[in-house]
């Protein structure tokens, strides 16, 4: 079953009287349960289309559905509910509210979405991935594998559908990498959510289901099919 579909994504900005086209006709289909990793050079267009699936960013032309919904012209105000509800984001720079706990940052989207229980999935959230005494440390104050586990357990607070991670691992070190992509597809299987990771790293890379590369915004090689494909 497939739970997200992109056909024909361009992306271009224009600086001056330049255009810039960071995605060139970009077109997959991702597969419910699929861990999928996205991997190419930086400023190959990878950070691009995982803001365009996710319907953080807006195509310049092509169309985009995340399960029964086409979000490419939804309003805001139809969008960003739909996001709280089917996506998590996990980004390499954490994106922590620096005035809010570690477990207020991960209550937040629960709370948006109205959830009487945010309370208690956060708390179960930070104790599953050892934080369970850093409930109240406000950012500034957790280290970088600490920040990047409250990111992971905001984006999977709400269940989502989906699970987007830019570079998550790309501001820790060998260790804390490690750590950190065992957790995200442990969670991520616990709550039989859909993966799609961008990434320059091989390991990771080679821990997929399935990896597509880019190169100057375009699909230039979609290797061997992998257990997600085989089903």
């Amino acid at each position: 079953m497939t739970v997200l579909e992109a056909w024909n994504l361009t992306k271009t900005y224009r600086i001056d009287s330049r255009e810039i086209r960071v995605l060139d006709d970009v077109s997959l289909a991702v597969r419910d349960g699929e861990f999928l990793v996205i991997t190419g050079a930086s400023g190959s267009g990878k950070s691009t289309l995982l803001s365009l699936l996710s319907g953080i960013d807006r195509p310049t032309s092509g169309r985009i559905r995340i399960g029964d919904s086409d979000i490419t012209d939804l309003p805001e105000d139809d969008l960003a509910p739909l996001r709280n509800r089917t996506i998590g984001f996990v980004f390499q720079a954490f994106h922590l509210v620096p005035a809010l706990s570690a477990l207020e940052n991960v209550m937040f989207p629960a709370e948006l979405k109205g959830d009487p229980q945010a309370g208690e999935r956060a708390r179960a959230l930070l104790q599953r991935v050892g934080l369970a005494e850093r409930l109240d440390s406000l950012p500034h104050q957790l280290s970088g594998g600490e920040k990047q586990r409250v990111a992971l357990c905001r984006a999977l607070v709400n269940q989502p559908r989906i699970v987007f991670a830019d570079e998550p691992t790309g501001n820790l070190d060998s260790r804390n990498s490690q750590t950190i992509l065992a957790l995200l597809q442990t969670l991520r299987q616990e709550q039989r959510s859909t993966l799609v990771l961008a990434t320059h790293s091989g390991t990771i890379a080679r821990a997929a289901d399935r990896c597509i590369t880019l190169q100057d915004g375009r699909i230039v090689a979609t290797p061997a099919q992998g257990p997600a494909d085989a089903q």
